[in-house]
């Protein structure tokens, strides 16, 4: 079937699923293959529970005219997601960075919803099946899109541009993260730059962060015609600064030339923040969002998935950050809870993942920042700190030894950071603390 035809049927059943345990009824779904599975030996079942159509790539599993057979699954639904991109007219902005991304993207929804109907990435699925099934989640209602596009090899993000087909853009930032993959930091800058390339090559907007020179430099080496800058330094169009954390962020921002100036309470802790509410408010701006409104949509917005998320329990208040690790998103964590000002501090921090050969030096130059930093009680979790111990930390290869020790000497009446790899299992910490 070609895809023209499959798209009429998506459009009588415009609800998509690749999980046999979410089928609701007269849902299309999607047999996709992976490592351990295949998702052809599902289609019979997926029928049984509601779906309409199932669409697959083995024909020894077709049983009737509710089993549309093509080349390749994936390859199907990724063709559908961008000729159903192509059919909507409104604003994409794609969102990629090394840290940063996810929460970018939550901020900027919260500023551009205020009036704008959008629809923006749910969680985390920003691969090459996430994005596929987030284009393919908006209706014709939808006002304004904003895609998250992660990647952790070359040429990533140049495909998922080629689905997604942004008309705005922004990274994050740059950083050492998924080293395994990228192979360096250098490779970490030519993938998530593909997303420039795509906004020179298609006349889009970038929505620049001018005072990181990473991506100062990643934007002059190539000819973007459209840029709306944001930072810390008179000259950009969106100028703010942090007023305050402790741990919460105060901010205050200013248009380019403008003497008026606002300051915004927010709900979420971390000083690297600032930088992704003045991407918000530049984007906001950029589409015509009242400066009451973009502060409105960012003091109402609530941090979730264990994001620089605040969480005060019976004994101390929590910066929860263990979705994700890496480098450089380490050290501004540390960064951070230096700056904060609190009569006890605490930093329990757990191994980074997929450093690969820079992992021991990366988890040393951590260790070496802990040790700077005045903290009652520095907590290494994971066999990359353990490595680096010296005597005055407390260094455990496992997170149940360090739930078993912390269990034995409470933490309490502080500020504690947790900061780890996804894979550390840092949640089941928390319940100690």
């Amino acid at each position: 079937m070609d895809i023209q035809s499959l798209y009429q049927i998506y459009k009588q059943y415009p609800n998509i699923t690749t999980d046999t345990r979410k089928i609701e009824k007269d849902s299309l779904f999607f047999a996709l293959k992976g490592a351990n599975f295949n998702g052809n030996t599902f289609a019979e079942k997926a029928l049984e529970m509601g779906a309409k159509y199932v669409v697959i790539d083995d024909e020894t599993y077709r049983k009737g005219e509710a089993y549309i057979l093509v080349d390749d699954v994936l390859k199907t639904l990724q063709q559908l997601a961008n000729y159903h991109r192509q059919q909507l007219h409104i604003p994409v902005i794609g969102v990629t960075g090394t840290n940063g991304k996810t929460t970018t993207k939550e901020l900027l929804n919260a500023v551009v919803s205020q009036k704008y109907k959008t629809y923006a990435t749910k969680g985390n699925l920003n691969n090459h099946i996430g994005v596929p099934l987030t284009l393919l989640a908006i209706d014709d209602s939808i006002e304004l899109a904003i895609i998250e596009m992660g990647a952790n090899h070359l040429e990533e993000i140049a495909f998922l541009c080629g689905i997604a087909e942004p008309t705005h853009g922004l990274i994050s930032n740059v950083g050492k993260a998924h080293l395994e993959g990228f192979g360096s930091f250098e490779g970490v800058k030519k993938t998530k730059g593909e997303l420039y390339d795509w906004l020179q090559d298609h006349q889009g907007v970038l929505f620049l962060q001018a005072d990181n020179p990473h991506l100062k430099e990643m934007a002059s080496a190539r000819k973007i015609a459209n840029i709306v800058t944001y930072g810390f330094s008179e000259g950009n169009d969106v100028i703010g600064k942090l007023l305050r954390a402790n741990p919460l962020l105060q901010i205050e921002w200013h248009k380019k030339g403008a003497t008026e100036s606002y300051v915004v309470d927010t709900q979420l802790t971390g000083s690297y923040n600032t930088e992704n509410f003045l991407a918000a408010i530049a984007v906001g701006l950029h589409f015509g969002v009242s400066s009451a409104s973009i502060n409105r949509g960012i003091e109402g917005y609530t941090p979730t998935n264990n994001r620089s998320q605040i969480m005060k329990t019976a004994h101390n208040i929590l910066i929860c950050d263990y979705y994700n690790a890496n480098a450089t998103s380490m050290a501004a964590a540390l960064d951070n809870i230096r700056i904060i000002e609190a009569d006890k501090k605490a930093i329990v921090l757990g191994d980074m993942f997929e450093l690969g050969a820079e992992s021991f030096e990366e988890h040393k130059k951590i260790v070496e920042n802990v040790r700077s930093i005045p903290a009652d009680r520095k907590v290494f979790v994971g066999k990359e700190f353990f490595a680096h111990r010296y005597e005055s930390g407390e260094f455990y290869e496992t997170t149940a030894e360090a739930k078993q020790a912390i269990s034995e000497n409470p933490i309490t009446d502080a500020t504690v950071l947790l900061k780890a790899s996804r894979g550390m299992a840092f949640e089941n910490l928390v319940d100690l603390l």
